[in-house]
């Protein structure tokens, strides 16, 4: 009875160790160059990502896709191929549209208060006359978008760093992101701007 109490217990737990470790392999970006968009700076490559539609951030966020709340995800990457520590403290990455306007990024934390209250008069026309607060979680508090957005501070030779940045935006065709402020650790020297494609390029609409 003991063996068989301890198979089932055994099972139970690998179970759920398989369900674990699935959620966390879930999401795995690959490396700038497998990525159409890619581009390449010297010995730096970049990536940038859209998410969009329900399969696209399904892997990403689950059942919570930001853009019914008008925020738009982007996944970059930065991958150092060079010889030196890259600085991206003082990195500013913008959205820019094919008309050049531009979209700063929202912080994760900040997410949450994007959603706005109800409008007025929609609401039941005869209210109760004993208040009822029903409380519903606010899909933009998802832990998964703090957990995956893009907090690397520099980026080691030989390594990569990813994570999401999000607009307050609509996704149009042929908009990138527009990428400044990184620095090579040892000279303090910027490199120059980037201009990174969410997607590949396709002809603008007339």
């Amino acid at each position: 009875m003991r063996n068989k109490l301890a198979i089932v217990f055994l099972s139970i737990a690998a179970a759920t160790a398989a369900v674990a470790q699935s959620k966390e392999t879930a999401f795995k970006p690959g490396p700038a160059a497998s990525y159409p968009s890619h581009q390449t700076m010297g010995k730096v490559k970049f990536a940038a990502v859209k998410y969009e539609s329900d399969a696209e951030t399904r892997a990403a966020f689950g059942k919570v896709n930001p853009n019914e709340y008008g925020i738009l995800p982007v996944f970059l990457i930065i991958q150092n191929d060079g010889d030196q520590n890259l600085l991206l403290d003082r990195m500013d990455v913008k959205l820019q549209a094919p008309d050049r306007s531009q979209v700063d990024p929202t912080p994760a934390q900040d997410l949450p208060y994007v959603i706005s209250p109800k409008a007025p008069g929609t609401g039941p026309k005869y209210p109760s006359p004993i208040p009822i607060q029903i409380k519903k979680k606010n899909p933009l508090s998802a832990v998964e978008l703090d957990s995956r957005k893009f907090a690397a501070r520099a980026v080691l030779p030989g390594e990569s760093a990813t994570g999401f940045f999000y607009y307050r935006a609509r996704y149009k065709r042929n908009a990138f992101l527009y990428v400044t402020g990184i620095r090579e650790a040892s000279t303090g020297k910027e490199l120059f701007f980037l201009e990174v494609p969410i997607d590949p390029a396709t002809p603008a609409a007339p």
